[in-house]
């Protein structure tokens, strides 16, 4: 086993139950031959865009969600 996967394991093993099954999920994919699902150019934008707004802790608000649960489906 090379070092890089050594260390991710080591970190793996140290995140609670529910996170580590989804790396065990990831990890059956990998050796399955399966590929995640391929992200569009866009996707991946928008991805990358929240995952920093999410760095920044800017989330929405309480009231941003509950208005955003029960509006009315279009």
């Amino acid at each position: 086993m090379n070092k890089a996967l050594e260390n991710a394991l080591a970190k793996v093993l140290r995140l609670p139950e529910q996170k580590q099954e989804i790396a065990a999920e990831l990890l059956e994919q990998l050796t399955a031959g399966e590929t995640p699902y391929p992200l569009s150019d866009d996707e991946r934008t928008s991805v990358r865009e929240a995952l920093e707004r999410a760095r920044r802790d800017e989330f929405a608000s309480d009231e941003d969600v509950e208005c955003a649960l029960h509006r009315p489906w279009e």
